[in-house]
């Protein structure tokens, strides 16, 4: 009869266990890339671990967590690692694509091709609805290359700085950029008149990229006030080797609310440059522990190859 009875106390017991307790933790896996294969199965779909209507925030993790993509990508494409990883460790997640053209697929899966303004009008809907869906009181947002301004600008000049707890910045362009002198070339047309021409010319397919060059007026005025907002803690994790954030200091800009981390210090081995440092372990270790700074656990050093991570 004792044993009868132990056995359905375990049963019992074993029953109240959420169902989660016994899933099998979502692949990983650490190329920038793995997210393409998910959007060619399933079209404007979303990740593994992402956009789970069901997903209530933990006491561990009480802030959702949004990733906004960079100049090209999508709620998949660009998060191929970082949606299952981030659910593996407990966090809702959520994605979307902003800031694409409205055409049929595969176009309409390139995002953050229209002006920053409007996609960041687009996450702050989107935020919304996560507060909403969850009940959370804020969120906390990844980014990556121009999905930190376009965060930023949510956060600075659409009152999303009441609603986001920290900014994890991955390859920032905080003062924008002049990769291949195309901020330079832009500071001349516009000195010697030929400004309009050459924004028409450089922005005509992405009308967000000429915004982000160094000293245009889109980032003159962002940062007008500074560039963080004092409500928000930005973490920011960049590689020394960014061929399309340049310089890579665009995105060290030290503030009393922020932190940076460059993924080569104490790692030479890490070549992860623009895309790869979104598919970076080292990078995603960082990532982690910005989230929970509780955690602080060792990131890992190994060898990483550019583009893909």
């Amino acid at each position: 009869m004792r044993r009868s009875s132990l056995l359905v106390l375990a049963a019992a017991l074993f029953a109240c266990l959420p169902a989660t307790a016994s899933a099998e933790p979502l692949p990983v896996d650490y190329n920038f890339f793995a997210g393409i294969p998910p959007e060619l199965t399933n079209p404007g779909g979303s990740l593994p671990g992402a956009n789970d209507p069901s997903c209530v925030p933990s006491p561990e993790h009480p802030d959702p967590v949004v990733l906004l993509h960079g100049t090209g990508g999508g709620a998949q494409t660009n998060w191929g690692v970082y949606a299952p990883l981030l659910a593996n460790e407990g966090y809702c997640v959520f994605s979307l694509t902003y800031g694409g053209y409205a055409l049929p697929w595969p176009v309409s899966a390139i995002g953050g091709m229209r002006p920053i303004e409007q996609s960041a009008a687009e996450v702050s809907a989107f935020v919304d609805g996560v507060l909403a869906r969850t009940g959370a009181a804020r969120v906390d947002l990844i980014a990556h290359s121009q999905g930190n301004i376009v965060g930023n600008y949510y956060i600075k000049r659409l009152g999303g700085g009441d609603k986001v707890g920290k900014l994890v910045g991955i390859a920032p362009p905080w003062l924008g950029t002049n990769a291949f002198g195309a901020g330079d070339i832009a500071h001349f047309s516009r000195a010697l008149g030929a400004g309009p021409a050459f924004d028409a010319v450089s922005s005509s397919l992405c009308q967000a990229c000429g915004q982000m060059f160094t000293g245009s007026p889109f980032m003159t005025a962002l940062n007008a006030d500074g560039v963080y907002d004092p409500r928000v803690t930005y973490t920011n994790v960049v590689s020394a080797l960014d061929e399309l954030v340049v310089p890579h200091t665009s995105g060290l800009v030290p503030g009393l609310n922020a932190t940076s981390i460059v993924v080569q210090d104490g790692c030479a081995q890490d070549w992860s440059e623009h895309l790869a440092i979104a598919g970076s372990p080292r990078a995603a270790g960082h990532v982690l522990n910005a989230l929970d700074p509780a955690r602080q656990a060792p990131v890992p050093c190994e060898f990483v190859p550019p583009f893909t991570g």
